[in-house]
């Protein structure tokens, strides 16, 4: 039973009336939701602290670190969901891939993949490989109470195109050089990458997360037809490998306003959009039946409160109309954000909603 089911004849889990997950099944809620992808990183001092001298694959690999710095955003914002501090290349280098993440430039890949035998790099990934997830978030249910904890993991595509360049690219030439030139060995790496996913988001929903976040980071560098053919049957299949367990999904991506009616209809319960569109059109691209999920510009923490409150009304004012909103960023944290503009964030959006 997952933490956001509430069978017959069974009593709810302390979460399923959070208003997050009411949101995310667009049901009424007392107040909008609020959290922040990135809330739980580098603009926190505490985080800094605690992570200091440590590096950033080997924290994830701590549960009691990642325990504490998941806690800390919802101890200082009172945002109405944690995310699961790790990393999308978590499970890729839990199954032997030689990568590491550099400081000020982000995941490289030793032997990036490039033929059909580099595939052979990709194996399965089991619970035992991420053993410091299910205790983890074993830690942090016990300590979140009624807050829901959202799991998390990296798209097919944006680990392809991080598997295959070798490591951040502002192109992707050699990842969308496969996907054009090799369509049969691009399908197959998806596909791989599709069963990791499917297999790191089921650690993560039964060892406690109430719900999983598919972060396609890099979507947006996508065409809507190559997405649709090259890369939502792999997204799909990811939706589809944890739909039974009743938690919702939610699908995010940057730049994606061409695409968010696709990426609704790979399985998404929710659907994230970014600051570029605004949340009524967004709803209208989505089509019925899913929530959304956004979308403040995060360069608006910036600008002092009067603006940061003015854009937030905007957000709001646009998604009066939704079946259910959870409130967001259009992207993560900056790292340079004072941290109490987000605290006096969250409360703003608390109080301007509460029904």
């Amino acid at each position: 039973m997952s933490a956001n089911e509430s069978p017959a004849g069974r009593q709810p889990t302390a979460t399923y009336d959070s208003a997050f997950l009411k949101a995310c099944r667009r049901e009424p809620v007392p107040h909008t939701p609020v959290w922040f992808m990135r809330q739980a990183g580098r603009s926190l001092p505490e985080y800094r602290k605690v992570r200091e001298g440590v590096p950033m694959l080997e924290s994830c690999m701590r549960p009691e670190l990642v325990t504490e710095i998941t806690l800390q955003p919802v101890r200082r914002h009172d945002v109405d969901a944690a995310i699961y501090f790790s990393d999308i290349v978590v499970p890729l280098k839990a199954i032997g891939i030689d990568l590491d993440i550099k400081p000020g430039v982000g995941p490289v890949v030793e032997r990036p993949i490039r033929t059909r035998a580099d595939l052979a790099q990709l194996r399965d990934l089991t619970p035992e490989d991420v053993s410091y997830v299910t205790e983890a978030i074993g830690l942090l249910t016990a300590e979140l109470g009624a807050t829901p904890l959202i799991g998390f993991a990296g798209a097919p595509f944006t680990l392809a195109s991080y598997l295959v360049e070798g490591g951040p690219s502002r192109t992707y030439e050699n990842a969308k050089a496969m996907m054009y030139g090799d369509p049969e060995l691009w399908a197959d790496l998806l596909d791989r990458l599709a069963e990791i996913t499917s297999a790191f988001l089921k650690v993560q929903i039964e060892a406690g997360a109430s719900a999983v976040q598919l972060f396609d980071s890099w979507a947006g560098a996508l065409a809507p037809t190559d997405y649709r053919r090259s890369v939502l049957p792999a997204s799909a299949k990811v939706f589809r490998a944890v739909e039974g367990y009743g938690v919702p999904r939610i699908h995010f991506g940057v730049g994606t306003g061409e695409l968010l009616r696709l990426m609704g209809e790979a399985g998404a319960d929710v659907v994230g959009v970014d600051w570029r569109v605004p949340l009524d059109e967004a709803a209208r691209r989505v089509g019925p039946g899913k929530a959304l999920q956004g979308n403040l510009d995060p360069t608006v923490l910036f600008a002092g409160t009067e603006a940061v409150e003015a854009k937030t009304r905007e957000v709001l004012d646009t998604a009066a109309g939704l079946e259910g909103h959870v409130f967001n960023l259009g992207h993560g944290v900056m790292p340079s954000t004072d941290p109490d503009a987000l605290t006096r964030l969250v409360e703003y959006v608390h109080t301007q909603t509460a029904r």
